[in-house]
């Protein structure tokens, strides 16, 4: 007796009692954080397994509906309506392939003479269109009928042990379209992270409920990371994998800037102030051109904030990266003259068709228009869209105070140091530099 007892305690022990079941699941999900409509889903996946497992037989299609208030389910047997046209029907004497049936269906496929083979009938997963309509009126080849069969409550340890994997898949799949959706949503955005681990030079970074990597070609150069650091990273791109969302970080990105921008000024947050255009060279120098429709308000001002905080804070946020703020022009000949600050320009000619500008300044403005290896005249070609030749007019007099010239279209703190003529990029023979919007940096 007392041998009998403890088999039927062991047997009692894996047997899946719903409530219990329902209330553990219910709890798991409000703790992962996933909707009370996905667990439900879970739990009539996991108990349909187990159904099948224990009362159904192999090639059947089983559905289960779970009510989480009586904590019972439902069970219905799927079949689909077939006909002659859609089966193939063994022939007299031959055997169907109920013994091996196959659990998806296969397509027709075409024989050897362009014969079309159609799919065997089984009675396990299929019904007569005759036999469907005397369930459903309404039934049609291709459509499915459902035969409710008969409750159960309690399922056995090996139904219990299908029911856990299947639960065990469906809640990660669950948890991974639910984090895929939740970051989906912030793509295109600055969110906050912790550096977990260093491997060679790529960065992976805790975002919370998932990991993010910065690749090298999306750092900054001059930047080093170390294990605990926090850090701001511009979500550049999120892809649907099996092991979670991939995330794809930058701190690179010349959105990273705007976004920051976003964040430290509330003019451009409210849409008051726009930024039209950007252009960047990580760790190095941005250019950003700003412009609003409201009277009285001062685009630059607004970004540089009271004594230069507002765009301090994104300097320091980019590790010292300088950056020019300069007012937007709706007319090309201006605005590619703005963009050119701090140098001063004397003339430009533009050619439309081939979207390429000849600007011509003063023998001492040649190495401030070029920059420092030709980086204020790439950054100012990317800016405006145009192919820039910058040339030397002799006949525009000479700037007598290079220290004292006006620099009010650089708002960033030092952003208008002047490049010595010793360290410019050299001119050719002609004194003339050019700069297209897709130069790369050296």
């Amino acid at each position: 007796m007392a041998k009998k007892k403890i088999l039927a305690t062991e047997e009692d022990s894996f047997v899946l009692r719903m409530g219990e079941f329902s209330q553990v699941l219910l709890a798991l999900a409000e703790e992962k954080g996933l909707p009370k409509e996905k667990v439900i889903e879970v739990i009539e996946a996991a108990i349909a397994a187990a159904y099948k497992k224990d009362f159904g037989e192999r090639g059947q299609n089983i559905r289960a509906e779970f009510d989480p208030v009586a904590k019972a389910a439902r069970y219905y047997l799927i079949k689909e309506v077939v006909d002659t046209t859609t089966r193939s029907f063994p022939k007299p004497g031959e055997e169907g392939d109920d013994a091996e049936v196959s659990e998806v269906v296969a397509p027709a496929v075409e024989g050897e003479e362009g014969e079309v083979v159609l799919p065997r009938y089984s009675a396990m997963r299929d019904i007569l269109l005759e036999d469907a309509q005397k369930i459903n009126p309404e039934a049609v080849v291709g459509g499915n009928v459902e035969m409710e069969l008969e409750s159960k409550m309690e399922f056995g340890r090996v139904a219990a042990q299908t029911a856990k994997q299947v639960i065990i898949q469906r809640l990660r799949d669950a948890e991974r379209e639910i984090m895929f959706e939740a970051f989906k949503e912030k793509e295109g955005e600055i969110v906050n992270g912790t550096v977990q681990r260093l491997e060679g030079r790529s960065v992976y970074i805790d975002l919370g409920k998932s990991l993010g990597v910065l690749l090298p070609s999306e750092q900054i150069p001059s930047e080093r990371y170390y294990i605990g650091q926090h850090l701001k990273v511009y979500l550049a791109r999120v892809e649907s994998e099996e092991r979670g969302p991939g995330l794809a970080l930058s701190r690179a990105h010349p959105d990273m800037v705007r976004r920051l921008f976003e964040l430290e000024v509330p003019e451009i947050y409210n849409g008051i102030v726009q930024i039209k255009a950007l252009a960047r060279e990580a760790g190095s120098r941005t250019k950003m051109a700003v412009t609003t429709a409201e009277v009285g308000v001062d685009p630059i001002g607004s970004c540089v904030g009271q004594r230069g905080t507002r765009v301090q804070a994104v300097i320091d946020e980019l590790s010292g990266e300088k950056i020019d703020i300069i007012e937007w022009q709706e007319n090309a000949l201006d605005f590619i003259r703005t963009a050119l600050a701090p140098a001063e320009v004397g003339s430009v000619e533009i050619n439309e068709e081939e979207k390429r500008a000849k600007v011509f300044v003063a023998s001492d403005q040649l190495s401030l228009a070029i920059g420092r290896r030709g980086q204020n005249v790439r950054l100012a070609s990317k800016l405006t869209g145009y192919m820039l030749d910058i040339a030397v007019d002799e006949s525009l007099p000479l700037t007598r105070d290079l220290e004292g010239q006006d620099e009010s279209a650089v708002a960033a703190p030092e952003a208008a140091a002047e490049t010595p003529a010793a360290e410019a990029v050299e001119a050719p023979s002609t004194d003339v530099a050019a700069a297209s919007p897709e130069a790369a940096a050296e």
